[in-house]
């Protein structure tokens, strides 16, 4: 009986010091979606402020728009001259897109 104790003993304290150290096993998925790095984002109020600091420029109107698979802020303006124009901002990157 005592051996039966003695061996159950051994068992638990094993199976405790697996469990313990497996912990320090585990590694999460680098490629898991939520683990991935992400770029930067310019948000398109972020876009819009640019255009109006660059500028005396009036803002009509802003969106984002996806072109050539990549996010675009596409932002309308009221130039000082009257004119309309529209700028293109890379979404990620916040570089004005030529038009």
């Amino acid at each position: 009986m005592r051996n039966l104790i003695n061996g159950g003993s051994r068992l638990l304290a094993s199976l405790l010091l697996v469990y313990c150290f497996s912990n320090l096993c585990y590694a999460e998925d680098p490629y898991a979606e939520d683990q991935l790095i992400q770029p930067p984002h310019i948000s398109l109020d972020q876009a819009t402020k640019q255009i109006i600091k660059d500028n005396s420029n009036r803002v009509l109107g802003a969106q984002t728009e996806w072109t050539d698979g990549k996010e675009v802020h596409v932002i309308k303006v009221l130039t000082p001259d009257g004119h309309i124009q529209h700028y293109k901002i890379d979404a990620v990157t916040g570089e004005l897109i030529n038009n």
